[in-house]
């Protein structure tokens, strides 16, 4: 239809500026190693990173529950969803984090949207103030909220300081942050943080989507990594990486907890998470509670990993996490590593384009995990070496 040409002509455009993104199937569980669109491939791209997406006692978890209470929860949490799944969860996600409660939501997503939106309204005399880099769910959820914000430049604490000294005299501050930047593996300077906070009477937000399972004890996550429990005030954690399962939550005092099961969107109007979701996400908080074998696993991978890659010519920007964003700047090489990794070397690494990383920035991310050997990283090591020179990007 003509009234749709501008679609076509949208993603052509994409295409010649090597802005289109493949979207590849797969065809097995989760683990290093995967099929993708039929062929097997050496999996670098997915946030599962202590390999538990597919571990034994998660999926037992997660069938058992099935048996015993059903697929669906059947409602929202607040009329016949709330099951003791739930319940069980949430007591042992605070303890995990060292909190006095949290509230489960059916994604990281949904609790970002559900939390922020709840803490500071459009009726409040509040104001956020947002990390430069925050996620897209923050944003959304700063969009729901309808209360103005104010942006602070990428891990500036002098312009974060400017930025609380603007709105000192709102009634309600919540400056808000990821605590590991998904794209670059950099990671929020929380002490400082917390400190500017204190001065400014303004609370904290810290989403740690990809600090659980991989930064503090056991992978308590970033809050633990600096020890900073008792003075930041929200820690929200998805599910979906480290702990290879689905959802998101919220830890922090029992009471604003408590609020945001009043207020909280996704909460309210969105069916609960699933029983097998649930169960399979209290095994995975089990395991990590029991051992920090996994973690210690992952973090030898990532050494290995950035060394090589550093040792052979790459840049690796700020990196301080598994996350491996290997720079290759312009888009088009970024796309054509990707596709030739995955034609000529079975490597299954997606390059990373703008609007996700900004113009001029492109790179394909890897993420080592606990499930990967060290043969599997040295492959990937090789394959990179060969193709950078055959490509005339390592000189």
């Amino acid at each position: 239809m003509a009234k749709l040409d501008w679609i076509r002509e949208e993603l052509n455009e994409l295409k010649e500026k090597g802005l289109y993104v493949t979207i590849r199937k797969l065809e097995s569980a989760q683990g290093p190693w995967v099929v993708v669109d039929g062929k097997r491939v050496l999996n670098m791209c997915s946030n599962n990173y202590l390999g538990l997406a597919a571990h034994p006692k998660i999926k037992e978890a997660a069938i058992r529950a099935i048996l015993d209470y059903g697929v669906g929860a059947g409602a929202v949490r607040t009329i016949a969803g709330t099951m003791e799944l739930h319940v069980e969860l949430e007591e042992k996600l605070a303890k995990f984090k060292k909190r006095e409660a949290a509230i489960l939501f059916q994604s990281g997503y949904n609790a970002n949207l559900g939390a922020i939106s709840a803490l500071i309204t459009k009726k409040d005399d509040g104001v956020f103030v947002s990390e430069e880099l925050n996620h897209a769910s923050i944003i959304d959820g700063m969009r729901l909220s309808g209360a103005p914000k104010v942006i602070y430049k990428h891990l500036d604490m002098d312009d974060l300081k400017k930025k609380l000294e603007e709105v000192k005299d709102r009634k309600k501050k919540l400056i808000v942050t990821d605590g590991v930047f998904s794209m670059d593996g950099d990671l929020a300077p929380l002490p400082e943080i917390a400190d500017l906070a204190e001065e400014y009477d303004a609370m904290v937000y810290v989403d740690d989507a990809h600090g659980e399972g991989v930064l503090g004890e056991h992978g308590r996550g970033i809050v633990d990594h600096y020890k900073l429990h008792d003075r930041i005030d929200f820690e929200m954690g998805t599910l979906s990486k480290a702990f290879g399962v689905i959802g998101g939550y919220v830890a922090g005092p029992e009471e604003a907890i408590e609020y945001l099961r009043q207020r909280g969107r996704p909460f309210l109007f969105s069916s609960a998470p699933n029983p097998p979701d649930v169960a399979a996400a209290i095994a995975a908080v089990e395991i990590l509670q029991h051992s920090d074998e996994l973690v210690k696993k992952l973090w030898e991978n990532t050494h290995f990993l950035q060394n090589g890659l550093r040792e052979l010519g790459y840049d690796l920007g700020n990196t301080k996490h598994p996350i491996t964003p290997v720079m290759l700047y312009d888009e088009k090489t970024a796309q054509e590593f990707s596709k030739r990794l995955y034609d000529e070397y079975n490597i299954f690494a997606q390059a990373i384009v703008y609007p996700t990383v900004p113009l001029g920035t492109a790179r394909i991310r890897l993420e080592p995990s606990a499930a990967h050997s060290k043969e599997d990283l040295q492959y990937v090591l090789d394959a990179f070496e060969d193709l950078g020179k055959k490509t005339g990007f390592l000189k």
